[in-house]
């Protein structure tokens, strides 16, 4: 997976930026889905360089957590038009919590099924919320859909770090499952302390974690953590814990861990207390690697964090002039993207080459 620096910044794009943002995106977007078809574009923005690189290419040349709000933005105001079969629901905030009204009506348009979007946007949002916990919560949530394909892009924040992180989910065609759902994840840092229920390696945990709720042990073996947990350090147990919610899970007897997750009160607290019970009565460890990793898009000049892939910036820089050249731009707007895409080109060569950048 990859990751890109990506700290919280305040403050809000400028609306003459926005308006050529937006300008600029449409021509861009309609090219790559003429010319390589619709599931490519849904490749290309669920890869998280692809969509930083995107923002970048777009005027957007911060990487901040204001790159994700910004980007998804524009693609909204692009795609939800009679211009595209493609639909963004969702957004920072307030405008999170009405993604069930929007792929409604969204839905409702490109005829698509309402229930299997809203259960995507639900199960996805709590597994990056709570099966994965590493310490940032879920603000900015979007869903992206048309009638074949779906894929959810989300942001997290720590508020006492500083740091914002982005989820990118891999291109879906069928209701999302927990296991390795990530195409990558964009971070500044990696996270000692976490509980990785998303991971092929937490299999085992999860199912004991179900076998638990189903056979209505979790009161016995909560307190024999409890009891545990005194003289063992390093295991945060969660003091507030949604018996309710408990209680119903065991009525509803869940056979999926993604249906655990779905059940309304089951969060965070009860995920992590099931899970340090799987591993400290039952024996199965849960995968503790933070699934975030550290690297630029393309590499560094000095090879940090690793060398310049040469082949892929060719690539990178060659299909970014394609895009622009073919597009429907303005003959100055052009003009001024092309001569960035030169220097890129020009720079590139003088550090091969032994000069300074």
């Amino acid at each position: 997976m990859k990751s890109i620096y990506l700290p919280l910044h305040n403050g809000k794009a400028p609306y003459w930026l926005l308006n050529r943002m937006k300008k600029l995106a449409k021509p861009i977007i309609a090219l790559i889905i003429e010319e390589f078809g619709e599931k490519e574009f849904f490749e290309r923005i669920s890869n998280p360089i692809f969509f930083q690189s995107f923002s970048n290419v777009l005027g957007f040349d911060w990487n901040s957590s204001g790159s994700t709000t910004v980007l998804i933005g524009v693609l909204k105001s692009v795609l939800n038009t009679e211009d595209f079969e493609i639909r963004v629901a969702g957004g920072k905030g307030k405008n999170a919590l009405k993604t069930p009204e929007e792929i409604r009506k969204f839905a409702e348009e490109l005829d698509v099924d309402v229930e299997k979007l809203i259960e995507v946007s639900r199960l996805t949002a709590k597994i990056d919320n709570s099966a994965l916990q590493d310490g940032y919560d879920i603000y900015h949530h979007a869903v992206i859909f048309s009638k074949r394909y779906w894929t959810v892009i989300q942001q997290g924040m720590n508020v006492q770090l500083r740091m914002a992180r982005r989820y990118h989910w891999e291109v879906h065609t069928t209701k999302p499952e927990v296991e390795n759902p990530y195409s990558g994840i964009v971070a500044e840092r990696m996270e000692r302390e976490v509980i990785n229920l998303t991971s092929d390696r937490s299999g085992e945990t999860r199912k004991v974690m179900l076998d638990i709720v189903r056979e209505g042990t979790f009161k016995r073996d909560y307190s024999r953590l409890l009891s545990l947990v005194k003289w063992r350090d390093g295991f945060a147990v969660p003091k507030r814990i949604d018996w309710k919610a408990l209680e119903k899970a065991y009525e509803l007897q869940p056979e999926r861990f993604e249906e655990l997750l779905l059940i309304r009160g089951v969060g965070k607290g009860t995920l992590r207390a099931l899970a340090l019970i799987a591993e400290l009565i039952y024996d199965t460890e849960y995968d503790k690697k933070d699934p975030a990793k550290f690297c630029f898009a393309l590499g560094g000049k000095d090879g940090v964090p690793f060398p310049v892939n040469r082949r892929v910036y060719d690539e990178v820089v060659e299909f970014m002039r394609s895009v622009i050249e073919q597009s429907r731009l303005g003959d100055f707007e052009k003009k001024i993207l092309l001569k960035k895409l030169s220097g890129l080109v020009r720079e590139r060569a003088s550090s091969e080459s032994g000069s300074p950048l």
